[in-house]
């Protein structure tokens, strides 16, 4: 197997995985997609070294995280929030709207609270993998989990029952 299969391999086995953490971090399918193809450019890039890692998933995750972060840094964002969302067909009223409130409520936030939220509880992320993957200590991660669930309260007070605990549990626990 050459490189290139084995890369198609990794691909195909972790895209959709890849995806739905830059559509949470992007809160945009298009931007996430363009995330998404940057990190794997730069994953194809080393492939060579990293088809012999244990978890390469686990690379690009960390890359997907930081190029996001640095691209937040970089772009000015002309994103129009409408007050209320676009008319679409419902499979569960009552999931889809708490997922559109929880969505808005997700862009309401700083990345870096937005990252901490999609890692460790998007993706089931342990406080010890989310520090690792965003560079930073455990104690920043409780606390940026701490002040994002406030202002998530704060943005969408509907979400309240869904957020209880999650604070004295996962943060202090």
């Amino acid at each position: 197997m050459d490189r290139n299969d084995s890369f198609r391999e990794f691909v195909a086995a972790h895209q959709h995985a890849l995806m739905r953490t830059a559509y949470l971090l992007t809160g945009d399918a298009h931007q996430a997609e363009d995330l998404l193809q940057s990190v794997l450019l730069k994953v194809l890039r080393r492939w060579s070294r990293l088809s012999h890692v244990e978890r390469p998933e686990a690379y690009a995750r960390k890359a997907l995280v930081n190029q996001h972060i640095s691209w937040r840094r970089r772009r000015v964002w002309t994103e129009l929030l409408a007050a209320e969302p676009p008319d679409r067909p419902h499979s569960s009223e009552d999931s889809t709207l708490v997922r559109l409130v929880m969505r808005q409520a997700l862009m309401g936030l700083p990345p870096r609270q937005r990252t901490v939220i999609v890692l460790r509880f998007y993706e089931d992320r342990t406080e010890r993998e989310t520090a690792e993957l965003m560079n930073c200590s455990i104690g920043t991660v409780k606390s940026q989990t701490h002040y994002a669930l406030a202002r998530l309260r704060k943005l969408a007070p509907g979400l309240a029952p869904k957020l209880a605990g999650l604070e004295t549990e996962e943060v202090y626990g």
